[in-house]
């Protein structure tokens, strides 16, 4: 039997960094109940990303976020700049990396890498509450 569920998360961050999602994400997959399948994100929103990334060595993330911060930085006369000076390189880091991310679901779990977790990056300096679209589809065991 085909199961589709689709719930929407509601993710407050603590301003520009990653947060991990991974829990929140895999709790909608159990309640799917599915156990093949696929589950798909979506970021409803234009500067923060969706990623999945290590989750071993925070060097990784500080990395990143060292790489992107000189990919676009804040200050160099935007003319996008109606909220600040993250407003336009928050659109810009959003642009490079994705706002959605399809992961499959094996054995009734997410099948992701032993070091990998699903991060939201804000890209911006304030905190900000982020809406994901998290939906699972798939086969439920017998179906």
């Amino acid at each position: 039997m085909t199961s589709i569920l689709q719930r929407t998360l509601e993710i407050r961050t603590s301003g520009r960094g990653f947060t991990d999602i991974t829990r929140e994400v895999a709790r909608v997959v159990a309640a799917a109940g599915v156990d093949v399948g696929l589950c798909a994100l979506f970021l409803q929103h234009t500067s923060a990303s969706l990623v999945i990334q290590e989750n071993a060595d925070p060097a990784v993330l500080r990395d990143l976020e060292r790489w992107m911060a000189r990919l676009a930085p804040e200050g160099h006369g935007y003319e996008h700049d109606d909220e600040g000076p993250d407003d336009m390189p928050g659109h810009l880091r959003s642009a490079v990396t994705r706002s959605s991310e399809v992961i499959p679901v094996s054995g009734g779990r997410l099948a992701l890498g032993t070091w990998q977790a699903i991060y939201l990056w804000e890209h911006r300096s304030a905190p900000h509450l982020r809406r994901v679209v998290v939906t699972v589809t798939g086969a439920t065991a017998g179906g």
